[in-house]
């Protein structure tokens, strides 16, 4: 049974209680992702020098995690850099030389849809066919008009009827579906095409929100999200390179991994453990006993702390806040962090010993004919492999092989989790044999695919505006607590960080990057007297 204990780091000048002690402020980012190493390394180069970061895990990245396999690095969490213009991972990229060997095919101008590259999509039905192209360039044309309507509920203050049920989805499927089949000029086969591909295109956009099905996604909210100007961009050696480059800067001293946290103990709520504690520990100074926020790990070491930013995804929130706060958060942020939405997408690496594509081929889009008047995007749990929305062809081969890369998303998702790699691997070769008409495709040489929603440290690959939530929300997951301010009340003693907590930015690596940087911003404000 290991022996709980109280950190006691010296402080060179502990003159007084509160925030008018002139001794440095002591600080815990808790996570060392995008969002926590970007407030840790704002904090210290600003000044302030007894910053620590707990991380649970055994590598710094969050939900960046470059895996490199030969020459090739494949990305299983963040891939693109969305936007240019102002991004801030964006000019960290640039500003290193991370995008010399981006090729035209990894830089994308205008909305992505997951890998956008040179070539075209094949959209293949389970009966072996290919649709044709103007087919498919007809029906992508009236998808992405009814997306833009979808746009417009949250920026021109449009109001949502009842029928929609304030659903992305289900908004976009009755739009589109009344639109095909009222069309004169198409025969009832190319309709029957088209009503099909509805659920295809709207499991791919269920991959991009990382949400079970985009009925769940608010369509009042949805237009909410800002897309930042200038090309998407994608980082040949590895997304990873932007976490090492923040961290770069903090002294590995800082950064503790392997530290789960397990409870953290605000607004001066010492629990009698703490207490006794620290009764039988002399070294301890009397100003620690009496910090305002105390953060228990794991292995049951106590840190006193001045301030806590709290960087886990809101996935860990949901499945932890009412054992990972002391006392328990406030009515209005639990309600947030059960109204504002997250789910997962996972990808599936295919390499293969040669391509069974055509060179012009940049994806693989799967249409089951049979779904072309569905309405719910589950399925039973043998047939999880039916969310599968593509397979995109890794560009250029010299760089990666002959590798696809595979979308799942939602509860179908977690069911790919827990099944073993040769099952993963057979399952998704005999669905490209079914689709590709071609029943000699071998299977694949290796496989690699990410685990987002089974993973305890992350319980999700990023956050979206569900039904019934909205920015306000978001609003309220960031603000600090304790709420009330007073003279007698510390102020900032919990802060929160991470990409659900931005309201335009939520889901994407900047809006983790600039989190970051606002909790880190609040501090210096706060201490600013003290920096100097």
């Amino acid at each position: 049974m290991q022996s709980c204990e109280i950190s006691a780091d010296s402080t060179d000048d502990p003159l007084s209680s509160g925030l008018r002690r002139k001794r440095q402020p002591r600080i815990v980012v808790i996570g060392a992702g995008l969002a926590g190493l970007s407030a840790a390394k704002a904090l210290l180069e600003s000044g302030f020098t007894d910053v620590t970061v707990l991380e649970a895990t055994d590598r710094i990245g969050g939900r960046v995690q470059s895996v490199q396999l030969g020459h090739a690095t494949f990305e299983l969490g963040a891939t693109w850099i969305h936007g240019s213009h102002g991004n801030p991972v964006y000019h960290l990229a640039e500003d290193n030389g991370l995008l010399e060997e981006t090729t035209d095919s990894e830089r994308s101008v205008g909305r992505i849809s997951l890998y956008s590259k040179n070539g075209v999509a094949y959209h293949l039905t389970n009966s072996g066919q290919r649709i044709p192209k103007d087919v498919v360039e007809e029906f992508s044309d009236l998808y992405n008009e009814v997306y833009n309507l979808t746009q417009e509920f949250f920026q021109r203050g449009k109001p949502v009827n009842a029928e929609s049920q304030n659903s992305v989805g289900v908004f976009t499927r009755d739009v589109v579906r009344k639109r095909v089949k009222a069309d004169p000029d198409d025969t009832e086969a190319v309709k029957r095409l088209k009503l099909a591909m509805i659920q295809q295109y709207l499991k791919v956009e269920s991959c991009e929100s990382s949400s079970h099905s985009m009925d769940e996604v608010s369509l009042s909210e949805f237009g909410e999200w800002t897309e930042i100007p200038g090309a998407h961009h994608v980082i040949p050696c590895g997304f990873i390179k932007i976490v090492e480059i923040l961290a770069r800067s903090i002294p590995k001293s800082v950064i503790q991994l392997r530290k789960p946290v397990k409870c953290i103990h605000w607004n001066q709520s010492v629990s009698k453990e703490i207490e006794r504690v620290a009764d039988h520990n002399s070294d301890l100074p009397e100003e620690d006993k009496a910090s305002n926020v105390f953060v228990e790990c794991e292995d049951c070491e106590f840190i006193p702390a001045d301030h806590v930013i709290v960087t886990v995804s809101l996935g860990v929130l949901k499945k932890r806040h009412e054992s990972l706060f002391h006392p328990r958060l406030p009515e209005e942020k639990v309600m947030a962090i059960e109204k504002l939405g997250i789910n997962t997408t996972d990808k599936i690496f295919l390499e293969f010993e040669e391509p069974f594509w055509s060179s012009e081929c940049n994806s693989i889009q799967f249409v089951w004919e049979d779904e072309a008047e569905s309405e719910s995007l589950t399925y039973p749990e043998e047939l999880w492999y039916k969310k599968i929305c593509s397979f995109d062809v890794l560009y250029p081969p010299e760089r990666y092989g002959h590798v696809l890369s595979g979308w799942i998303c939602g509860e179908e998702a977690l069911i790919m989790e827990k099944c073993d790699d040769e099952t993963v691997a057979e399952t998704c070769t005999e669905m490209l044999r079914k689709f590709t008409g071609n029943p000699n495709i071998p299977k694949p040489r290796r496989i690699l695919r990410s685990s987002w929603g089974s993973n305890p440290h992350f319980r999700g690959s990023y956050s979206y505006t569900q039904v019934g939530s909205s920015g306000a929300d978001v609003e309220k997951l960031a603000k600090p607590l304790p709420y009330a301010e007073s003279s007698k009340t510390p102020p900032m003693q919990v802060m929160f960080s991470g990409e659900a907590t931005h309201r335009k930015y939520y889901s994407t690596t900047h809006g983790a990057v600039l989190s970051g940087q606002r909790e880190a911003a609040r501090l210096i404000e706060m201490y600013q007297d003290l920096l100097q």
